[in-house]
């Protein structure tokens, strides 16, 4: 594994650049995918999402200062990317955010990629009824395992608003998965 400050100046060198995006692509391409996936839900939208994240992520590179991990600069941007997908297409479709989220959920079963039983559907289910911030919190610590530190950095918040978001989200998990 390439030490993270050698590939942040290999991406900023024009003549190591395209070497390092490849070797960028590969570390981070799975755990982005996943980040992204439990956002918009479908495949192929997390397929268009990672590959706009890694444009972005290209493009912007000599911004990057160096005041977060590099990871964690780039789930802000898949985040902030899954996000604007979202709304882009709930607004598409004459739908609220919370609307769409719904019907994400209920073609869940029918997603060819979903290897979820149905445990994970109600889970799901249950997830899509959460406000933005506590879904994502809970996705980041839950799925992912990420640290409350992590976390803060990637959605620039502090970490007791992120574990007072986090304990909600559970309390409304479970809530809704008593009652179905």
């Amino acid at each position: 594994m390439i030490a993270e400050e050698t590939l942040v100046s290999d991406l900023k060198n024009k003549e190591t650049q395209a070497k390092a995006f490849e070797v960028l692509v590969n570390t981070y391409k799975e755990r982005l995918y996943w980040h992204i996936r439990r956002i918009v839900m479908n495949h192929d939208d997390a397929d268009d999402v990672l590959q706009n994240t890694f444009i972005k992520v290209y493009r912007n590179i000599d911004g990057f200062k160096g005041d977060s991990k590099l990871y964690s600069w780039m789930y802000r941007i898949a985040t902030n990317e899954s996000l604007t997908f979202l709304k882009q297409k709930s607004k598409k479709l004459g739908v609220s955010n919370e609307e769409y989220q719904e019907s994400l959920v209920e073609n869940l079963e029918s997603d060819v990629y979903f290897e979820g039983d149905a445990i994970q559907l109600k889970l799901q289910q249950a997830l899509a009824t959460l406000p933005e911030k506590q879904r994502l919190v809970f996705n980041m610590k839950y799925f992912q395992e990420m640290k409350y530190e992590e976390i803060s950095e990637v959605l620039e918040t502090s970490v007791g608003g992120l574990k007072a978001s986090y304990h909600l989200a559970v309390k409304k998990l479970e809530a809704y998965l008593k009652e179905s």
